[in-house]
């Protein structure tokens, strides 16, 4: 998520251009989550860049959250730092990688659509500080009933029943 802020859909006057501001310069965060779509419960990270470090990162971060008896499955794409030789899964998280080309089967991904639309777009954000904090404030408004309605997908509501 970054400066360069998606021109989201708005409801205006017929034959009438609306106001909205759209920056065009390049400074990105990068926002490392993880959501249960059955409860709403989440865990991110804000990192300055993706990479196997990072995702290490993460997932030690994530590991110490599920109670001491859960053992975690993690759906997730395949991008490189998903699953890089160097990657230090713990043990009470198994990765579940999704077939490639595939976004639409990703939970998460609806909610960086919502984020981008409700907390970047149509804004100029001053650097990169700025961009953590709008990015942090959208993360922390996501209420549980939110993210279970955006990441219940008929596939994960079939697994969990």
């Amino acid at each position: 998520m970054g400066q360069k802020g998606r021109v989201c859909h708005r409801w205006w006057t017929r034959g009438q251009r609306p106001p909205g501001l759209c920056d065009q310069r390049y400074t990105w965060v990068h926002l490392f989550a993880a959501v249960r779509p059955a409860t709403g419960e989440r865990f991110a990270l804000v990192m300055p860049v993706v990479s196997t470090e990072a995702m290490n990162i993460f997932l030690q971060g994530f590991s110490s959250r599920p109670a001491d008896d859960e053992h975690v499955v993690m759906v997730l794409d395949q991008a490189g730092w998903h699953r890089a030789n160097d990657l230090r899964v713990p043990r009470n998280v198994t990765l579940a990688p999704l077939p490639p080309y595939s976004p639409e089967l990703n939970p998460v991904e609806r909610l960086w659509l919502y984020m981008r639309e409700r907390y970047l777009s149509h804004r100029l954000l001053d650097d990169y500080d700025q961009v953590v904090d709008v990015c942090c404030q959208g993360w922390n408004q996501l209420t549980p009933e939110r993210i279970r309605s955006l990441c219940s997908y008929p596939y994960i509501q079939q697994v969990n029943a």
